[in-house]
């Protein structure tokens, strides 16, 4: 008995890890998405552009502010009344965590939002690999089920027996062997059957899929038909994604421009992307009229 209990313990931390790690893996991977998805361009060689954009997906603001002996930084921040009157922090204090602290306000230094929310990304990126990890664990479960959705059923004294074997079948061992003492007379098994569910729950899958590449500005297909989509319908998916792009960018742009104007510098801020047919001659889109053959190009570009 207490090695099928050593067993059972054994297989509920080996799912509840694989639980933590496809959670973990999901969250990585859309944040990773999240912070790579703006280029800041001119930034001094004292501003690191990946710890800003960190900051802003867990914290939504950064300050930017010119160290008299570093030069100029982009670092966390804690915000405190009074506010202006656009309800803006008035004074901000600068922190790292090597100790490192400077005293601030709005006369030299600058808030960097996440967006005009002033919120971050990180619990958009939560939510979404939390739904994402239940499907994909729930689809796990449910392949298995169709190879073990089975009860035994045997006398005491063929348990060992019976679990030894079961590790082999569930072990997708393709020969079992057994001693021939075993009785299997005495062994009974229960089919408990699991209907297949996994291709219904890996097309809501994808449409999770999709709708967090959406909230990353990334093109997507993001629908379920499977003929070829024209101009008008591959337009209007992406629209929420050209949406999207904006509520991130719109803030980091009007900060580039206080910066710009405070500090003497010439940051810029684009959208970071290799193809783009909403306006091939600037780095975002700005453009609603993209012509068929752009879109079409675009779109096999997503398959």
């Amino acid at each position: 008995m207490q090695d099928f209990i050593g067993w059972n313990k054994n297989e509920k931390f080996l799912a509840k890890k694989m639980n933590n790690d496809t959670f973990n893996d999901y969250y990585y991977r859309l944040k990773n998405f999240v912070i790579n998805m703006f280029e800041w361009s001119n930034l001094p060689e004292t501003v690191d552009e990946r710890f800003l954009e960190l900051t802003l997906c867990d914290y939504g603001f950064a300050v930017y502010f010119n160290d008299e002996e570093i030069g100029n930084l982009a670092l966390t921040c804690m915000i405190a009344p009074p506010l202006d009157v656009y309800r803006i922090p008035i004074k901000r204090r600068a922190y790292a965590t090597n100790g490192y602290q400077k005293e601030l306000d709005n006369k030299n230094s600058v808030m960097i939002f996440n967006n005009y929310l002033h919120i971050p990304s990180s619990l958009t990126i939560y939510l979404y690999a939390k739904r994402l990890y239940e499907i994909e664990r729930t689809i796990d479960v449910n392949v298995k089920a169709q190879k073990t959705p089975i009860a035994i059923l045997c006398e005491e004294a063929e348990r060992l027996s019976l679990m030894n074997l079961y590790k082999n079948y569930d072990g997708n061992i393709p020969v079992i062997f057994g001693a021939k003492n075993l009785d299997l007379n005495n062994i009974k098994s229960l089919t408990t059957t699991a209907p297949y569910e996994a291709d219904k729950l890996n097309t809501l899958k994808r449409q999770y899929w999709n709708e967090a590449l959406t909230f990353c500005g990334i093109e997507n297909s993001n629908t379920e038909k499977k003929e070829r989509l024209i101009t008008d319908e591959v337009v209007s998916n992406l629209g929420g994604v050209q949406a999207q792009r904006y509520v991130m960018l719109n803030a980091r742009r009007e900060a580039a421009k206080k910066i710009n104007k405070m500090f003497g510098t010439n940051i810029e801020v684009n959208f970071r992307q290799e193809f783009n047919f909403f306006n091939e001659d600037m780095a975002t889109t700005t453009d609603n009229n993209p012509t068929k053959t752009e879109v079409d190009e675009e779109w096999q570009n997503t398959q």
